[in-house]
């Protein structure tokens, strides 16, 4: 395990967002908010999610003691965090901002998106609130496994349109407000669909949160995925990625960068392109690998030709990927683990992705 010695030596300055694209390329004349508004010196450095210290968390709550993201974050090199303000109070939003600026923090929020008009007051009381706490964007996920969570593609299309609903009713007061919210490629829909969606709503202030590895669970090369949706990214969660065959699929698994088949460097080189000042945060989730049944009828029931399709080729592209990039180590299996056991496994799977971040990928 590396020590937190070794982590703290390779922190650095925390990075700044640069302004919202507008359609044509060029930015808004404005600054988000928690940004100093000129180009960075040098790449940003890397921040951290909720997800990439999920055990941790877990184990404080069984010991019924807080968990302090940002201490946690800050403590082992981190530049910035993804988690919200303990509250919208002004005095504990004021406090919260000052903590995360004495440490040269960035921010990213998860406020609750409206489902309906009902929502459009406490979705605004949230953005503002996140915004005085310096958020420099927002995050949004909004789906779960599409191949879990829907047997026909009906109920598949009722979440679709509601999430675009749900972002239709947010836009204006983004766009009031001047933030942009990232939504993350999350296991919902493939990236043609995302990118199709986005450029319907044609809002600068809604992009992409783009995750490097979870839309080969959808049948997607990495690389196709980039290519989709790099155009509209706000900043991304990173992680590297092991795949592995098993009787009714493949196996993913977030693994420490460098042990796993995605290219970390070549998608970092691309993003950056699209923003030299994107954000990126840590998402090496220490869990069981998940299944991803693509041989099996369930798998498949929310794909369609006409409205959601998945062509064979592309299935036939990760089947061949998986037996072309076998996994370097055994994929983690954190379950069959004392809660202690797997706390001490994530904290050196993130301690690995940190010191290769700052050695190979400058953040």
């Amino acid at each position: 395990m590396f020590s937190r010695r070794q982590i703290l030596t390779m922190a650095g300055a925390a990075p700044v967002l640069s302004a919202p694209r507008h359609s044509d390329g060029s930015h808004a004349d404005s600054t988000p908010a928690g940004t100093s508004g000129g180009r960075n010196q040098g790449a940003p450095l890397m921040g951290g999610t909720p997800t990439a210290f999920a055990l941790r968390a877990r184990a404080a709550r069984t010991s019924g003691k807080p968990f302090d993201i940002v201490e946690h974050c800050r403590s082992i090199g981190l530049a910035g965090v993804q988690t919200n303000p303990p509250s919208t109070d002004p005095q504990a939003i004021r406090e919260f901002r000052q903590r995360l600026e004495s440490w040269g923090m960035h921010l990213i929020c998860d406020p609750r998106l409206p489902r309906e008009k009902n929502d459009l007051e406490s979705f605004e009381t949230q953005v503002k609130a996140f915004k005085e706490a310096g958020a420099a964007a927002f995050h949004a996920a909004m789906t779960g496994r599409r191949y879990e969570d829907f047997d026909d593609l009906e109920s598949f299309r009722r979440m679709f349109e509601q999430c675009q609903r749900s972002v239709q009713l947010a836009d204006p007061i983004l766009r009031k407000h001047r933030m942009r919210l990232g939504i993350e490629n999350h296991k919902g829909w493939r990236s043609a669909e995302q990118a199709a969606w986005l450029k319907r709503l044609g809002s600068e202030w809604v992009g992409v949160c783009f995750d490097f590895g979870n839309n080969i669970s959808l049948c997607e090369n990495p690389m196709d995925t980039l290519r989709t949706l790099a155009p509209l990214s706000f900043f991304a969660h990173i992680k590297d990625v092991a795949v592995e065959e098993y009787e009714e699929g493949f196996l993913l698994s977030e693994v420490p960068f460098g042990e796993g088949c995605l290219d970390l460097k070549q998608i970092v080189t691309v993003l950056r392109k699209t923003d030299p000042n994107m954000i990126f945060n840590l998402e090496m989730i220490t869990r069981d690998p998940l299944l991803v049944p693509v041989f099996t009828t369930k798998y498949w029931a929310t794909f369609d030709d006409a409205y959601s399709p998945l062509p064979g080729k592309d299935l036939a592209k990760v089947i061949t990927m998986a037996r072309r990039n076998r996994p370097k180590a055994p994929l983690p299996r954190p379950s069959s683990l004392r809660l202690d056991a797997q706390v001490r496994a994530e904290d050196d799977y993130n301690m690995k992705c940190i010191i290769y971040a700052r050695q190979n990928l400058n953040l």
